[in-house]
């Protein structure tokens, strides 16, 4: 069996976020390319802050959905919070085309981008979670079913609303791959900040009983556990977390799927240090996918990050199933 080392996993995590924000705050971009410098901290402060928050919330309730479920497969994206925010953002588009309004226009007068995808994120999660309960709690099978058929239905209406506008929805689409933005106001900042200090206060608090909900349902309530009320409290902080991420950047795949995993490996399965480990996985990888989204030049503008989270995202989860295979 993996010998678990959760101080040194969490040193380790601490120092490669520190790494990321630190080059975010060198990193810029002149004239003549990539620059290294200090001028311009206040946009740079804006994306690492940006950034960070998005980490911490996904990969926090990532975390939350993992032990919920007990399926290490689990992230935000399977209930259907990233589609609904997608939605949210091509529908707010087309309602801007048929205005005789542009999404910048939308964007500076009142809904927002980030608005739109809040209400989009939020509407799916209530209709997931009330189409996911069964006998007033909720079920984890139907919880996935239900996630996913509201993901495709969800997909399905934006592409839909794609083929209606006139420029196939090349306005609005990197939207739908998260943008981390050097305007995002400083409200939003304080408070979408507090969320993931409280969900990773949460995640703290209820590690012990995670732990114990792990072990399976008969366990947990056999040590005192209120299982129904666990779940309940997962899914809407997950809920929460996720629509705080979506506000600030967007929907952004794959670091609720990797960041806990990532952790798992190195300090074992204890839910309290998963948590803290995490959200530190999550601010270097959203924050390092933001260094690369700066120095790299497709020619065409800066790349969604979400793009870059998947592309890495992807291919470290395999090998990690690859190596956990070899290890059975």
């Amino acid at each position: 069996m993996r010998r678990s080392r959760p101080l040194p996993t969490l040193v380790v995590l601490a120092a490669l976020a520190a790494t990321a924000i630190l080059m975010r705050l060198a990193i810029g971009r002149g004239e003549g390319g990539v620059t290294w410098g200090l001028e311009n901290l206040d946009f740079r402060g804006v994306r690492v802050v940006s950034g960070a928050i998005v980490g911490v919330c996904l990969a926090v309730a990532g975390v939350f959905l993992q032990s919920m479920l007990r399926n290490p497969l689990a992230s935000p994206d399977i209930i259907g919070l990233a589609s609904g925010s997608g939605l949210g953002v091509m529908l707010a588009a087309w309602l801007g085309y048929r205005a005789g309004l542009g999404l910048a226009a939308i964007d500076a007068g009142g809904l927002g981008v980030s608005g739109a995808a809040l209400v989009g994120s939020l509407l799916a999660l209530g209709l997931v979670y009330a189409l996911s309960q069964r006998r007033g709690l909720i079920d984890p099978i139907t919880l996935v079913l239900v996630g996913v058929a509201v993901s495709i239905v969800c997909g399905a209406g934006t592409l839909l609303i794609k083929q209606l506008l006139p420029d196939q929805g090349m306005s609005a689409g990197r939207y739908l791959m998260g943008v981390v933005r050097d305007d995002t106001p400083v409200r939003t900042l304080w408070w979408a900040g507090a969320v993931a200090l409280g969900g990773v206060v949460l995640g703290v608090a209820c590690g012990r009983a995670m732990d114990a909900n792990a072990l399976g349902e008969d366990e947990a309530r056999s040590v005192g556990v209120p299982v129904g009320l666990l779940r309940g409290v997962l899914f809407a902080a997950a809920g929460v977390l996720t629509a705080a991420a979506v506000v600030v950047a967007g929907p952004v795949g794959f670091v609720g799927l990797i960041c806990p995993h990532v952790v798992r490996l190195g300090a074992g399965p204890g839910h309290r240090v998963l948590v803290i480990g995490a959200a530190l996985a999550g601010v270097a990888l959203v924050v390092g996918c933001d260094v690369l989204v700066r120095a790299v030049n497709v020619g065409t503008g800066q790349l969604p990050i979400g793009v870059l989270t998947s592309l890495i995202g992807a291919p470290v989860l395999i090998g990690m199933l690859r190596r956990e295979q070899r290890g059975m």
